[in-house]
């Protein structure tokens, strides 16, 4: 049970819209318990496993991530954020699949061959679930190869590469470079992140955008995502 003022909250006593708000400040404090079990009580009362995902979760995690954008929140405030959001899609996540709930699109991500760092690119990873996208995490030190076979296995909208290392940075553009040459480059969009990259550097290796943070790699795919739809459907009503 979550506490407000001295006084205990007892979520099952909540009106829909109060749960749902009482879900996004737990979800701010990092409460999995609590996240659990508002997700099971809005099942309970025959919400769609969607409905749950989109109000409760989602936006919770949208309003996080502003705050980590403009640093009111830091790395483990939303790392608890993360993991709690994490605990209420392990409820949701086959339910979802029953269900063949809509997805925002889906991502490939992997942090790029010879570096090893994984905190920006597990805060990207959970960003991205909490903003309703398919996440495939292929891990640290990845070569090439691992990015094509999981391209492969997955069909992503989205290839993420992050690097924290400068001597590993360039590896992003033999990524890049390779699905250029086998002709795949543009059915996919490709973001990379890091705190030694800059905007310049991802233009300079093909990439679709520079993602400073993960509440940034959110927007921007979003954004992408939706142009992509948008341009889609115009050359298919053409």
């Amino acid at each position: 049970m979550a506490e407000d003022d001295g006084e205990d909250i007892v979520l099952s006593e909540l009106e829909d819209d109060d749960l749902v708000q009482q879900m996004h400040d737990d979800l701010y404090d990092g409460l999995k318990d609590e996240i659990e079990e508002g997700v099971n009580i809005l099942l309970g009362r025959g919400w769609t496993p969607y409905e749950v995902l989109t109000k409760a979760l989602v936006e919770g995690m949208r309003i996080v991530g502003i705050d980590f954008r403009d640093g009111i929140l830091f790395v483990p405030e939303v790392l608890m954020a993360a993991n709690a959001m994490k605990a209420g899609m392990f409820i949701l996540r086959p339910l979802l699949i029953e269900t063949g709930a809509p997805r925002v699109g889906k991502m490939v991500i992997g942090t790029v061959k010879g570096d090893i760092h994984d905190i920006g690119k597990n805060l990207v990873s959970m960003m991205m679930e909490g903003a309703g996208f398919e996440v495939i995490d292929i891990g640290i030190n990845n070569p090439v190869e691992n990015y094509l076979a999981a391209i492969e296995e997955h069909q992503p909208d989205i290839l993420g590469m992050s690097a924290l290392l400068t001597t590993t940075m360039p590896y992003m553009k033999v990524v890049i470079d390779t699905l250029q040459e086998k002709g795949m480059r543009d059915d996919y969009i490709v973001l990379v992140g890091g705190a030694p990259l800059n905007e310049a550097f991802a233009e300079n290796v093909g990439a679709d955008a520079y993602c400073r943070d993960a509440a940034v790699a959110v927007e921007t795919a979003k954004q992408l995502i939706a142009e992509r739809r948008r341009s889609n459907s115009e050359a298919a009503g053409e």
